[in-house]
């Protein structure tokens, strides 16, 4: 069974995930950063062990990303992406300004596109939408 824990992820723990689906490796201190910065983290627990988490970034009332959705392989598929998702959507739905709408935005790695499309997230460019964009900074 599934246990989803929120707002209590270890940089350790983080970092371990983050190297299990091969994500560019970061310092402690970004990590740390990182995480203490997040609106919102969950945390995705199988017998104890850490399987997935997500995290949200973004000031809350105009644009919230999903800034890590990160299941490890052997889990993939089991639905626990799509809990943590769901978690993520329903935190920004309670955080959001009553009347009001919200960005909900995420940069999605090559080859999860069906994957966010099902939980009901639009590929860009659209018409009416360019591409997402990113640019890496050397600090």
């Amino acid at each position: 069974m599934v246990e989803l824990v929120e707002n209590q992820l270890d940089v350790g723990t983080y970092l371990d995930l983050r190297k299990k689906v091969n994500w560019k490796p970061l310092t402690k201190e970004q990590a740390q950063k990182g995480l203490s910065n997040s609106l919102y983290i969950v945390v995705a627990y199988e017998n104890g062990e850490a399987v997935g988490m997500g995290r949200i970034v973004g000031d809350g009332a105009i644009i919230c990303y999903v800034q890590d959705l990160i299941v490890i392989p052997e889990k993939q598929k089991d639905g626990i992406g799509g809990l943590l998702l769901e978690r993520l959507k329903n935190y920004v739905k309670q955080e959001g300004i009553p009347g009001t709408e919200m960005m909900f935005d995420l940069m999605c790695a090559k080859g999860r596109e069906k994957f966010y499309q099902k939980h009901g997230f639009i590929a860009r460019p659209t018409e009416h939408l360019g591409p997402g964009m990113i640019q890496y900074l050397a600090l």
